[in-house]
């Protein structure tokens, strides 16, 4: 079973995890099943980009965002060349090690007032 490597995140995963992804489960399920309460504003909807996180390794395992992903993530705090919404991005046979940004743009809670 490929291994989910979260590294440490001050407020969510503090000395970090290794974690079991059953393949075919988004990253944002594996780390909600542990414990590690990234938050998902938009219900894994892909409609926010709360469940951001950067693939250190093990990127290319992964299928290519789709174009309403990429959208999305354009208005992510922090992006990178490697960053994936966690609610879209699936295990599949290679570990893959992820940081959990330091903050999030909160569209759905923050959006809701405009």
């Amino acid at each position: 079973m490929p291994k989910l490597n979260v590294l440490p995140h001050a407020e969510l995963c503090p000395q970090g995890a290794l974690l079991e992804a059953a393949p075919g489960a988004s990253i944002l399920d594996v780390l909600l099943a542990n414990h590690i309460d990234i938050e998902h504003a938009c219900e894994k909807s892909c409609a926010c980009t709360t469940c951001h996180v950067i693939v250190r390794e093990g990127i290319d395992s992964l299928d290519p965002a789709e174009e309403k992903e990429e959208d999305m993530l354009d208005k992510a705090w922090g992006l990178e060349a490697n960053s994936r919404l966690g609610c879209q991005a699936r295990v599949h046979g290679t570990d893959l090690t992820i940081e959990i940004p330091r903050y999030t743009i909160n569209f759905a809670r923050e959006g809701a007032h405009k």
